[in-house]
């Protein structure tokens, strides 16, 4: 089954300085019918207004995972970890046994983000902090591995998450189409343009929840970009 999770069904919230579209119930948005899919936990899509961020608050067994889409975010943590996650790139964030950390937007323009909570499969890890930067160009075959639980994600340069899961990406030309397996549950995000995923249209800020589905054509109808979230049952 593919399931259309319409943009302008999401939750929101406007705090001025923070525009935020929630997928499954978050703060002060509740929806018993979205509280997860699988081990995903929370999908954020956020606009953060210039010189503003959320302030050290702290988190614990959770695997967080930051794609930027415009803009950018400048991180620090309790452990020492600073670093600035610039548009098409990602960091990670496994709080573990606890971390507290900031996430600022101190560019001179807004900065729209996608966060994304993956529950653990092992609790109580050491927590750690890494970003990396990943290509730009058109995926022509594959998605690529962005943030992932499985060695063969890994190896190919995918930040590490504790969980059996993989979130990959990648900008698909209009017209052309990826071939993708799923292990078990699909969450597909759509950051930019318009496909068809096994006939199922989605455009922007729109979501494809996918279930009982092993194999996914996933067609550009225009220049697309797409974040797409293969996680197990919720453990």
């Amino acid at each position: 089954m593919i399931q259309l999770i319409g943009y302008d069904t999401l939750g929101h919230a406007n705090h001025g300085w923070l525009k935020a579209r929630h997928h499954f119930s978050f703060a002060n948005y509740y929806d018993p019918e979205r509280m997860g899919f699988g081990a995903l936990r929370v999908v954020n899509d956020d606009v953060i207004a210039a010189g503003t961020g959320f302030g050290t608050h702290p988190h614990n067994n959770m695997e967080i995972i930051t794609y930027v889409r415009k803009g950018g975010i400048t991180h620090r943590d309790s452990l020492g970890n600073e670093g600035r996650t610039g548009a098409g790139d990602v960091q990670v964030m496994s709080a573990g046994t606890g971390v507290a950390h900031s996430e600022y937007n101190r560019e001179d323009e807004s900065t729209n983000l996608y966060q994304i909570w993956i529950e653990p499969a092992k609790r109580n890890v050491a927590p750690r902090w890494e970003a990396r930067v990943f290509p730009e160009q058109v995926v022509e075959q594959r998605l690529v591995p962005l943030a992932s639980g499985r060695d063969a994600d890994l190896e190919q340069g995918a930040l590490l998450i504790h969980q059996d899961a993989t979130i990959s990406g990648g900008r698909i030309a209009e017209g052309s189409s990826i071939e993708h397996d799923l292990k078990y549950l699909g969450y597909l995000l759509v950051s930019s343009g318009r496909v068809s995923v096994n006939g199922q249209a989605a455009s922007k800020g729109d979501a494809l929840a996918i279930s009982e589905v092993s194999h996914l054509t996933i067609k550009a109808e225009s220049d697309s970009e797409v974040l797409l979230i293969d996680v197990p049952a919720a453990p």
